[in-house]
């Protein structure tokens, strides 16, 4: 079992509000963290059909055999649950009454924001970080980390990495997405989801992304929320100093889990991994997920962006702490060269806010300090943005 770094902050939490939700992919852990954190209290798994139609049919009388509360799992299975939550919160307003979890990120937030605003607070658990893995005692190259993502029983069985992908891709397609919509074609959309996968680091261009599987621009735009609302992929959006200008841009697109892009591109060694022309992309995917990982984890913000302009200049991603900036590079390379900062350079003439340094994140071991800003291995990416939010609040 991994040590969660996100236990403090949901134990803080629990201490404030009535209900805490904490939404993720599924087997990212959610349920492990909530068992472990909250032992004493009474666990209930909404995915069981006889304990679903139970609390479809009468949710009164469901909750009544609860009455200080429990960890309920799924929550998205019945949505209609959390209005009657709300009453009882509202009667007995107890701190940590309640925990919920989820596996579908905007029906639950939808649900939520209609009936229990202003009483849970929300959490993201995403899979296991690199700083997770390695207070474990777990180690292993960029390329065994690409290859294998971050699925807790991958690492603590340690399985086949394909095998469990693959069985992963598998039930979420059949029960997943058959809870959210039909699925005229399910080799169509199996296809699209693998040439997400080949695009994995690139300006999404959901036109052409649609044309090449053979369905409407529509279609793709549906097929691209249903992979973001079940947490597969992540959109990052540009920066500009414009707000407004950063809604008609397109934006990144990357995967939870780099495990799953990587297994969707047909990767199952390491040595295969090494020589993917797509390794760099998976790298800097790795990356930014650490980025959020850390934010979420700590209960913070976690906005982020990536930088482009008209020149080819450009900043992989763009930390928001507060009103101020904290511009990162990401290279898969194992050894740094002049022309790596460029981009760090560029945005540090137009960032109109504060900058609290930049970073670059690379493939190498070596931590080191440069003009243009601090140079930090991946797997120590938590230690550089601990120092970024230590600045932050000084």
């Amino acid at each position: 079992m991994f040590a969660r770094t996100i236990t403090p902050t949901l134990l803080s939490l629990a201490t404030e509000f009535p209900v805490v939700t904490i939404t993720g992919p599924r087997q990212s852990g959610k349920t492990t963290l909530c068992r472990t954190t909250f032992p004493d209290k009474p666990y209930i798994n909404l995915e069981q059909p006889e304990t679903r139609q139970f609390a479809k049919e009468d949710p009164k009388g469901f909750l009544a055999t609860i009455p200080d509360g429990a960890v309920l799992d799924e929550i998205q299975r019945v949505p209609d649950l959390l209005s009657y939550i709300q009453v009882l919160v509202d009667d007995k307003p107890a701190a940590g009454r309640f925990i919920l979890t989820g596996s579908q990120q905007f029906e639950v937030m939808n649900t939520i924001s209609q009936s229990l605003a202003g009483r849970t607070a929300l959490l993201k658990l995403l899979p296991l970080s690199i700083e997770e893995l390695t207070t474990a005692g777990v180690t292993a190259s960029s390329s065994q980390l690409i290859l294998n993502g971050f699925y807790p029983r991958i690492h603590s069985q340690r399985l086949n990495p394909t095998r469990v992908l693959s069985d992963y891709f598998e039930t979420y397609v059949e029960r997943d997405l058959r809870q959210l919509v039909t699925l005229k074609n399910l080799g169509l959309f199996e296809k699209f989801v693998r040439l997400c996968a080949g695009r994995v680091g690139q300006l999404l261009n959901l036109q052409g992304l649609g044309a090449e599987v053979g369905v409407s621009h529509s279609t793709a735009r549906e097929w691209l929320t249903l992979l973001e609302a079940s947490y597969v992929v992540f959109q990052l959006r540009p920066w500009h100093s414009n707000i407004s200008k950063r809604l008609i841009k397109s934006p990144k697109l990357y995967f939870y889990d780099v495990g799953l892009a990587s297994y969707l591109l047909g990767l199952e060694t390491e040595s295969q991994v090494g020589r993917d022309p797509l390794r760099g992309n998976l790298f800097e995917n790795m990356a930014i997920i650490e980025a959020l990982k850390y934010c979420y984890n700590r209960g913070k913000k976690g906005a982020a962006s990536f930088y482009r302009d008209s020149n080819g200049n450009e900043v992989d991603l763009v930390m928001e702490v507060g009103p101020d900036l904290f511009p990162v590079e990401i290279k898969s390379a194992e050894t740094i060269v002049p022309e790596f900062f460029k981009g760090l350079v560029s945005f540090s003439k137009i960032a109109p806010k504060v900058l609290l340094g930049a970073g670059l994140v690379y493939g190498g071991t070596e931590q080191q300090k440069r003009t243009a800003g601090e140079v930090w291995p991946v797997t120590r990416m938590h230690e550089m943005l601990d120092g970024v939010y230590c600045r932050e609040t000084v």
